[in-house]
């Protein structure tokens, strides 16, 4: 009897998993296309993240950063928020990819958001979204 409830509950967390599993990669699928990538990069594990640092405007070598333990927490963190911002969205957005991937990494492939530039590359960021708003602003 106690073998079938393992069992079962074992089954029904597998197939959470899978689901949960299943809407992470859809949604990560959905923001490389929004960010002008293939969607089919979101499915590689490694490959994923180095995609992701090149959307949000970081080098490829920040992934050796995100292997180092205590330091990859502050470095994915940080990506997460330069993720938000290329997207429209600020720090309180980030706070839900840290705490509520689950649900914001749906909501920003999903939602509305619009792909603005890379955030972590201040010239290519300005270059996306049609020049210097700085600039432009000091001029009038």
């Amino acid at each position: 009897m106690d073998d079938s409830i393992g069992f079962f509950f074992g089954g029904a967390m597998l197939t959470i998993g899978l689901c949960l599993a299943v809407i992470i990669i859809a949604s990560l699928w959905k923001i490389f296309t929004k960010a002008g990538q293939e969607g089919w990069k979101a499915v590689i594990p490694i490959y994923n993240a180095y995609i992701l640092l090149k959307i949000v405007g970081k080098p490829g070598w920040w992934l050796l950063l995100f292997i180092i333990p205590i330091v990859n927490y502050v470095f994915i963190i940080w990506t997460y928020n330069m993720l938000s911002k290329s997207f429209g969205k600020d720090e309180g957005f980030t706070v839900g990819l840290v705490l509520l991937g689950i649900v914001f990494f749906p909501i920003l492939g999903f939602g509305s958001a619009v792909y603005q530039g890379p955030y972590g590359d201040k010239a290519a960021y300005d270059a996306y979204r049609g020049g210097d708003i700085t600039l432009d602003a000091e001029r009038q």
